[in-house]
């Protein structure tokens, strides 16, 4: 079978070396960083965010030195202007200032037409509106396969998704919730589970949103797993952001796991497994809410169980652990451990919570 290549795109938020408030200044580090980076670094829809891609790989190694290398110019190019990269959900303090939209044809039009969600009453940018995730294409796919694929796919991101928890503040504020990002980023239209449909009624079904006024173009399919516009790949983007770059790695490879997995199933035209919609939207719900250290749905017969004793069959459904052209997964020497970061209780989100006893704002990690 041949092995599908995986690919990170990785969203920060820029934040004063001083106040740690975000700021305004992604034009200034995306013109620097773009001289080494090229199109690998991108804008947002804030200038107080900055986003990396890496290259399509099939090797985990390759994946993690991409990544820690375009976090370090990035994180280089800040510095010259006087910000940090911060890789959180949400950011841990309000802007001192107003949020600004990138300027840009397509994300003015969004401004314009999805005003309630960007600004408030009196035209001032929304603060809570700046939310920072991690997306993992696989592929190759050709868009059907990529559909069929997602669907598939569809009651185990939940699981995935409270594997990848990292936004627990917001606002100077403790949220109680593992991704405060997920509850934001819900606002906006078709956020949310992949539908069960072909491709021929894809199509239809994103044309009609668009004839509507409901998207602005078919790139605002904000689905949990959706075929890529720009590149023959399956996108998960159930992740927040996260400072740590083997969790980052392991996370990519355990889509990529899951997705070979389950591919079968969309060779041999079997059906996508029957999940009713308030159950899978209560699943991610519960991820969103309780991350790793709580309760969460079982992908196979829905019932309630621990997080944590769902993860071992995330890289299976029946299938041994994954290998690689570099072998199997194991933790690199020198660097954190994933596996274990994510076997302890809370994970990124405990560190961050640990961080912030005894000050008066939590403590956010830096990339790289």
């Amino acid at each position: 079978m041949k092995i599908l290549t995986m690919g990170v795109e990785e969203e920060f938020v820029l934040v004063d070396r001083v106040t740690r408030a975000p700021v305004n200044r992604a034009p200034e580090v995306i013109r620097r960083a773009g001289r080494e980076l090229g199109e690998q670094v991108q804008t947002e829809f804030f200038n107080a965010q900055v986003e990396i891609c890496t290259r399509a790989t099939a090797n985990r190694r390759d994946l993690g030195d991409e990544l820690a290398w375009l976090r370090a110019v990035v994180g280089a190019a800040a510095r010259e202007v006087r910000c940090l990269t911060v890789a959180c959900g949400t950011p841990v303090l309000p802007p001192e200032e107003p949020l600004t939209v990138t300027d840009s044809d397509r994300y003015r039009l969004m401004a314009r037409r999805f005003a309630p969600l960007v600004t408030r009453a009196d035209g001032v940018t929304r603060d809570d509106g700046l939310v920072c995730g991690c997306h993992v294409h696989v592929g190759t796919l050709d868009r059907g396969r990529a559909l069929a694929l997602a669907q598939q796919m569809r009651p185990w991101l939940p699981v995935l998704q409270a594997l990848a928890g990292n936004s627990p503040f917001a606002q100077r504020r403790d949220t109680g919730y593992q991704s405060w990002r997920a509850v934001e980023h819900a606002r906006w239209p078709t956020v949310g589970p992949t539908p069960v449909l072909d491709e021929a009624q894809y199509l239809a079904h994103v044309a009609r949103l668009v004839g509507e006024g409901t998207l602005l173009d078919s790139r605002m399919v904000y689905w949990h797993a959706r075929p890529s516009e720009h590149v023959p790949t399956l996108e998960i983007r159930v992740a927040d952001a996260n400072a740590d770059l083997d969790t980052v790695v392991l996370f990519a490879i355990l889509v990529r796991g899951l997705a070979a997995t389950l591919l079968t199933r969309v060779d041999a035209g079997l059906p996508p497994p029957r999940i009713p919609g308030p159950s899978l939207l209560r699943a991610h719900r519960l991820a969103a809410a309780q991350g790793i250290t709580g309760l969460g749905l079982d992908p196979v017969d829905g019932r309630e169980r621990p997080a944590a004793e769902l993860r071992p069959g995330v890289t299976a459904p029946g299938r041994p652990p994954e290998r690689g052209p570099s072998g199997p997964v194991r933790v690199r020497p020198g660097r954190s451990a994933p596996a274990g970061a994510a076997r302890a209780p809370g994970g990124s989100v405990r560190r961050g919570r640990s961080g912030s006893r005894g000050r008066g704002t939590p403590r956010c990690v830096r990339p790289g």
